[in-house]
């Protein structure tokens, strides 16, 4: 039997986590249907990040009110990674690519939650990319540079892809996000050819429509899925957190490339899924699936599915 070099990468990484005893997350973890769509959140694994990338700065009163209401204590974050599977028709769509082999250990595991699911990354026919942070993009490519996901066509906003793919974005993003700029340059120059863009309102596929929602980076894009009445909207990162996210969306935090436009696209975005009853699929959500209840006046609360 001829070993590819897939094979081989997905092996070495296996016996690789095994040997250090990573914790691997390998199962979907919630669904729903909606309408003749089949909604699937599968598990990346987890990020590790030191507290103030997020809560830096914050009012430490209110902060501690909204973080004990998640028993979040102190010491770093470890927020997950969901990655939404939309099985519609022929289709089967994976919204973001994960973190791959080269960001965080703890995370890179879709190989494992896709099979969970019955799938290997072959059965990918779409691939939908919300924006190019390291832990959405950077699974584009395995250990050998090759496409991971090698049969499915590529779709990101022009936006996005534009600020990413600019010379210049390497020098102005700042240093903590350097390794962000040129990672994502490697592998978007890798695929340029492959990937049909798009812009905000536009459907890219049959009941999925891109929403423009930036700030977190500067073309990011969440998407409206819809059959029938049944709405869900794949919100990426524009909701980041579950706790002063909802709770205080109007709070600048540091990981929002652009913290005043990120808390006016999470006011505006609340306000919309709250009031149409959406349902909501986030990326860094505990479970990814929940919907959206509304609070107060600009604050929320996020209601994980059961």
């Amino acid at each position: 039997m001829k070993l590819s070099r897939r094979a081989f990468s997905l092996g070495a990484a296996a016996l690789a986590g095994a040997a250090a005893g990573l914790p691997r997350r390998t199962l979907a973890q919630t669904s729903v249907a909606l309408g003749g769509m089949r909604i699937d959140m599968v598990s990346d694994g987890h990020l590790i990040l030191p507290r103030d990338f997020i809560l830096g700065g914050l009012p430490e009163e209110e902060l501690a009110q909204i973080l004990a209401e998640w028993n979040i204590g102190d010491g770093p974050l470890e927020p997950p990674c969901n990655l939404t599977l939309l099985r519609h028709d022929d289709r089967v769509v994976l919204f973001d690519a994960g973190s791959g082999p080269d960001f965080q250990p703890t995370a890179g595991f879709i190989a494992d939650a896709l099979d969970a699911v019955g799938l290997a990354p072959e059965d990918i026919t779409h691939l939908v990319l919300t924006h190019g942070h390291p832990d959405h993009l950077w699974g584009l490519l395995d250990d050998f540079g090759d496409l991971y996901f090698p049969e499915a066509q590529i779709y990101m906003g022009q936006t996005e892809f534009d600020y990413w793919t600019d010379e210049n974005t390497v020098g102005t993003i700042g240093q903590a996000r350097q390794a962000f700029a040129v990672g994502a340059k490697r592998r978007l120059d890798e695929v340029a050819d492959m990937i049909t863009f798009f812009r905000d309102g536009e459907e890219i596929l049959p009941g999925v429509a891109a929403r423009a929602t930036y700030g977190h980076s500067p073309g990011h894009m969440a998407f409206e899925l819809r059959d029938g009445s049944e709405s869900l909207m794949v919100v990426g990162d524009a909701l980041g957190n579950p706790h002063v996210a909802f709770a205080r969306p109007d709070w600048h935090t540091g990981s929002d490339q652009d913290a005043a436009v990120a808390a006016a696209t999470r006011l505006s975005l609340l306000d919309q899924i709250a009031s149409g009853q959406m349902r909501v699929a986030g990326f860094h959500l505990p479970g990814g699936l929940g919907s959206v209840e509304r609070v107060a006046d600009g604050r929320y609360r996020f209601v994980p599915s059961a």
